[in-house]
């Protein structure tokens, strides 16, 4: 049976009331088209849809459910003026996105029954993702009723953390019957960047000490060893580690106590440190984007300057930490949101990493943009670059990867 059986690869990312989906031609990794449904199950849901080369559409749809989103979506892909399929008979196989595998999958999976009830069982993990992930795999199993699903979660590439760095100072009970441990999250776009910069240093992945920082409005570090993370920034949930654009990152624990005996309620602290803190918390503005606090820092505003500064500073101290870890790396990669396109947010960390050998050039950090390139100097002993992450094309290579290995077994 020919590899090319799977050449045409849809992938979902369903959240609780959207689902974002794009259409990948594997022989070329080409993105045929993309969309999101947003605001599922309100009057107001909305489809945005986009084929390679054209413009965005937009069009008010009834969509009550995932199922109903997905069938619109699909609608799109095989219309005759703007879709890219003749039929949805075209669609080889679809790959899911989904956010916790816990320590149940330490790689992408065929979906089976048995698939589904684990994560199912991982919706305490992470109860606003993993159902809306499940309810994205039931709908296209009943849309493409024979098509395989295969489902790439965020926390496995992680899960090659020794224990020594996932598990908590707690008393082991708490581990043995909660599970409560470092997981880690952003996996697919830790292990897109660290593939990508193998190839860009033009050696084995199997020969490299990377440190990944994915930074946007959630934000994680990874420290890479011969393509196996040694330890991540995120944990449990993705609350610690960086300062994002309204996660708090690392605090005091106590700080919960010292709140709830001031009279807070759990779910008024937990509201607080993952929805009114990091950027949005400190910069003096009703903003959490590194944007609006890069503009208001440049007028002089100093609670936006201090939270640059904090962001730069809390980062360039993993950084630093996960340097030594490796015992040295062989690159700084820059990625996701921030990483890609804020010049100030990556001067704030890499004008802090002289000590490790990477010195910012001014020149090269305001050129590249978006795009694919090196910001430290030349003369760098650690080299800081930046590369673009494609999670959507990561799901479909690992797609691709499972069904390729099952025909082989």
């Amino acid at each position: 049976m020919p590899l090319k059986k799977y050449d045409k690869i849809l992938v979902i990312n369903s959240g609780s009331s959207s689902l974002k989906f794009m259409l990948f031609s594997m022989s070329t990794e080409t993105m045929l088209a993309k969309g999101l449904v947003e605001r599922i199950g309100t009057p107001n849901a909305n489809l945005v849809y986009q084929r390679d080369g054209q413009a965005k559409q937009q069009q008010g749809i009834a969509a009550e459910n995932h199922g109903k989103a997905l069938a619109m979506a699909c609608a799109m892909l095989v219309d005759p003026e703007n879709g890219v399929l003749k039929s949805l008979r075209e669609v080889n196989a679809i790959g899911h996105r989904v956010v916790h595998g816990a320590e149940f999958f330490s790689d992408a999976v065929v979906v089976t029954e048995d698939v589904k009830a684990s994560i199912k069982k991982c919706a305490d993990l992470a109860p606003l993702h993993n159902p809306a992930n499940l309810d994205g795999i039931v709908a296209c199993e009943t849309v493409f009723p024979n098509v395989p699903n295969v489902a790439i979660f965020d926390t496995a590439f992680h899960q090659s953390m020794p224990k020594h760095a996932f598990t908590y100072a707690l008393p082991q009970r708490y581990y043995d019957e909660y599970r409560i441990r470092k997981y880690g999250f952003h996996g697919t776009s830790h292990k897109f960047v660290a593939q990508a910069a193998a190839d860009y240093l033009k050696r084995p992945l199997e020969e490299l000490s990377l440190i990944t920082c994915h930074l946007g409005n959630g934000s994680s570090i990874a420290a890479i060893k011969g393509g196996k993370v040694l330890d991540t920034t995120m944990g449990l949930t993705p609350l610690p580690g960086l300062i994002m654009g309204t996660r708090c990152g690392d605090i005091d624990p106590a700080i919960i106590f010292f709140l709830s005996r001031k009279g807070m309620s759990i779910d008024e602290i937990d509201n607080v440190l993952n929805k009114q803190s990091g950027l949005l918390g400190v910069n003096g503005l009703d903003s959490g984007d590194m944007r609006d606090t890069v503009t208001a820092a440049a007028q002089g505003k100093a609670a936006a300057q201090n939270a640059l500064d904090m962001f730069g500073h809390r980062a360039a101290l993993y950084i630093g930490g996960y340097f030594t870890l490796l015992g040295g790396a062989d690159a700084v990669i820059f990625t996701g949101g921030i990483g890609e396109n804020s010049i100030p947010g990556r001067k704030a960390i890499v004008s802090r990493l002289d000590a490790l050998g990477c010195k910012l050039d001014e020149a090269r950090n305001k050129a590249v943009f978006g795009t694919l390139g090196p910001i430290s100097t030349e003369t760098s002993k650690l080299p800081a670059v930046v590369i673009p992450t494609n999670e959507e094309l990561m799901i479909a290579r690992e797609t691709f990867r499972v069904l390729a290995r099952a025909m082989k077994k």
